[in-house]
């Protein structure tokens, strides 16, 4: 009587024959090798789709944040839009598709994007809301020195910013 298991050799679930164990798992790589190299496509569509729902996920959360930086002036919204654009346009058409044709949005990041700028209204409101509650946050909320300085600092920041972009000029 031999000393090696028997073991059964079992594909798609049924038994196909009885073989050693060293032989059994020999014969089980080879299966899985042959497969990778029928089917390397299987693997890539499924690290395909994860990676498309991590970044349909993330321009999610880039969408959020730049509709609370509307209205929270510390946190910049066209950064996180055009982050939020760029993930949507490698992952989901649909989403991307859905942002640009957005009412509130979408004109604001097909202008920017396109480098046509951004209208001189919104450049006056955001600048207005901007210093509005920079200004506020700054003398009746903070009472640190240095917060109230980093404050004017990232005002004084995004204002060159707002003011170097060029101004989109109304058609018609």
């Amino acid at each position: 009587m031999s000393k090696e298991i028997e073991v059964c050799y079992e594909r798609e679930g049924r038994c196909l024959e009885a073989l050693s164990k060293q032989k059994a798992g020999q014969v089980i790589e080879a299966e899985k090798e042959q497969v990778a190299k029928s089917n390397p496509q299987r693997v890539s569509r499924i690290s395909d789709r994860l990676f498309r729902g991590a970044l349909v996920f993330a321009g999610t959360c880039f969408l959020a944040l730049g509709i609370l930086g509307v209205f929270l002036p510390l946190l910049p919204t066209t950064p996180f839009l055009l982050l939020a654009a760029a993930c949507y346009a490698r992952s989901s058409k649909r989403f991307y598709n859905w942002l640009l044709n957005n009412r509130w949005f979408g004109s604001y990041i097909k202008n920017y994007h396109e480098g046509r700028g951004i209208s001189l209204k919104l450049k006056v409101i955001t600048l207005a809301l901007l210093w509005g509650t920079i200004t506020y946050s700054a003398f009746f909320v903070v009472d640190a020195l240095y917060w109230r300085i980093i404050l004017l600092v990232i005002a004084v920041g995004v204002t060159i910013h707002i003011l170097k972009t060029r101004t989109l000029r109304q058609e018609g």
